[in-house]
């Protein structure tokens, strides 16, 4: 568990209803090995047991939208004549406003309820993080989330996928080409969304001023797997 921007303090103390769902649903959380084997990224079944538990609960995919007005004020100045044939100063207050359309729009957020927003990474490509963590600085900074939980694999499951051999095919058969099988270990890759590519983008403050808390699914949520 990693936490950001005091992410998990504010999620207790503030956001302690919605904070209680996204833990039960944690913890209830599983997998199993022919689920790891199988194709489909964030498309597979791992992710749908997210969508089970929170969906019924009021976790929405969610979308922000807004124009942008700027405001520009400015004093002229120039001069008059006062009752005395005097000339003096004067200064007179000036503004303009811009709109910019749909200055953001389409930001993305699986789940959000009230001001606390949800997503998961199983396996798609790093570059991912950016649009989620960009994602949770739009929310933020325009005042509708007060913290994230960004939910991805831990490093610890690589050794997992080193011990599962091939991967699968939708129908269940042995995934490979040129009668070679592919190894699981290669679906799962140094450029795929796991821990270690979401951690130096938070140290680097991608998440903008939204509070973050990154948790790492481990081997343990593994039903079917032990290290002995």
């Amino acid at each position: 568990m990693y936490s950001y921007r005091n992410a998990a303090l504010i999620l207790a103390e503030t956001r302690k209803a919605e904070f209680d769902e996204l833990v039960e649903a944690l913890e209830s959380f599983s997998l199993t090995t022919t689920q790891i084997r199988m194709p489909g990224g964030n498309e597979s079944e791992i992710p749908k047991t997210f969508n089970a538990s929170l969906r019924p609960k009021g976790w929405y995919e969610t979308v922000i939208r807004g124009d942008l007005v700027v405001t520009l004020t400015w004093k002229e100045e120039g001069s008059r004549v006062d009752r005395r044939g005097r000339t003096v100063a004067t200064q007179t207050p000036r503004s303009r406003q811009t709109l910019r359309e749909r200055f953001l729009d389409g930001h993305k957020i699986d789940y959000v309820k009230n001001r606390v927003a949800f997503d998961l990474e199983w396996n798609s490509k790093d570059q991912t993080f950016d649009r989620d963590l960009y994602a949770f600085s739009a929310f933020s900074q325009c005042g509708v989330v007060d913290a994230a939980v960004l939910v991805t694999r831990s490093a610890e499951l690589n050794a997992v996928f080193r011990t599962l051999g091939p991967a699968l095919l939708k129908d269940g058969s042995i995934d490979g080409e040129g009668g070679k099988p592919k190894m699981l270990i290669h679906k799962y890759g140094a450029s795929t969304t796991w821990m270690g590519k979401l951690l130096y983008r938070l140290n680097a403050g991608r998440n903008g001023s939204c509070p973050v808390l990154a948790l790492g699914i481990r081997p343990a949520c593994i039903s079917d797997w032990s290290e002995s």
